[in-house]
């Protein structure tokens, strides 16, 4: 399960690029910036894999689904918490029915369900960042009021404390503006959070011009996952005294992704915490 996505990686799911990703006939109405190249975007995804293989993540790579691009963005369709996953439903109507998808995938794998999100509520996973005993959460053009109430309920009976706010444009998602990158650490866009939203966390803060962004992967250990074209934010991680690995994932900019809105956590869990101490898993 996953408490924290500053605790060390250790299962994930990802959807690689096959045939849906290239296969847009309206870009608008799918949020995607520019078509990505086939060949290019399968060998970024392979190396990203790769990345979190040798980092000791397993890797459960599943299907995209049929008639949805967006699929690749594996974090977007659901939520997985220290009791099991929350399924969400999208705010994007051309994403409606990954959650279906998602569900599947994690009820495969064991996962129980700890909860939905009704009608009229929308979450999607990239407005949730579990960082302990507390919950960062976007409201934005694809979280809306009435899911970030279902989520903050399911969430506190977690005993999660939910820290919400509404999220500035140009930013899609929160997950885009700050990441865990420790069980006590963020990394966040400076000047996009009030006073007080991270008490009692440790902050590095990074400008956010074209060059950086907050959409980063914690592995573990002090590991992170930066996009390559972040410069700033590789360089501002690295004085923090992050290990940096600079992946390029290009051509899921293009679709107006980032590198955790590539991947599903599953399990996260800290070097010599007992599992014990974490909810078991079927498996």
């Amino acid at each position: 399960m996953v408490r924290s996505e500053g605790d060390r990686l250790r299962r994930v799911v990802v959807c690689a690029p096959r045939h849906e990703y290239f296969q847009v006939e309206n870009p608008e109405l799918h949020n995607i910036g520019a078509a990505a190249d086939r060949n290019k975007a399968s060998a970024q995804h392979r190396k990203l894999r790769a990345v979190l293989r040798h980092s000791g993540a397993r890797v459960v790579n599943i299907r995209e689904l049929a008639g949805h691009p967006n699929s690749v963005f594996a974090r977007d369709a659901g939520l997985v918490t220290p009791d099991g996953y929350i399924k969400l439903r999208m705010g994007l109507r051309t994403r409606r029915g990954e959650e279906d998808w998602m569900t599947s995938a994690l009820d495969s794998l064991g996962v129980p369900c700890a909860g939905k999100i009704d009608k009229p509520g929308t979450v999607e996973g990239g407005d949730v960042i579990l960082a302990g005993k507390i919950a960062f959460v976007g409201l934005s053009e694809r979280t809306n009021r009435s899911g970030v109430r279902q989520l903050s309920r399911l969430l506190m009976n977690m005993g999660v404390e939910v820290r919400a706010l509404s999220l500035p444009l140009p930013h899609l998602h929160i997950g885009g503006a700050m990441s865990a990158i420790g069980p006590r650490t963020v990394v966040c866009c400076r000047r996009i959070f009030p006073h007080g939203f991270f008490d009692g966390f440790e902050v590095v803060e990074i400008p956010c011009p074209e060059d950086s962004s907050a959409n980063v992967i914690a592995l573990g250990n002090g590991g992170v996952i930066v996009e390559k074209r972040c410069p700033s934010t590789a360089q501002t991680l690295q004085k923090a005294g992050f290990l940096v690995l600079r992946v390029d994932l290009s051509e899921f900019v293009k679709g107006r992704g980032g590198p955790t809105c590539l991947i599903m956590p599953v399990d996260r869990w800290e070097p010599g915490e007992k599992r014990s101490q974490l909810k078991p898993m079927s498996k």
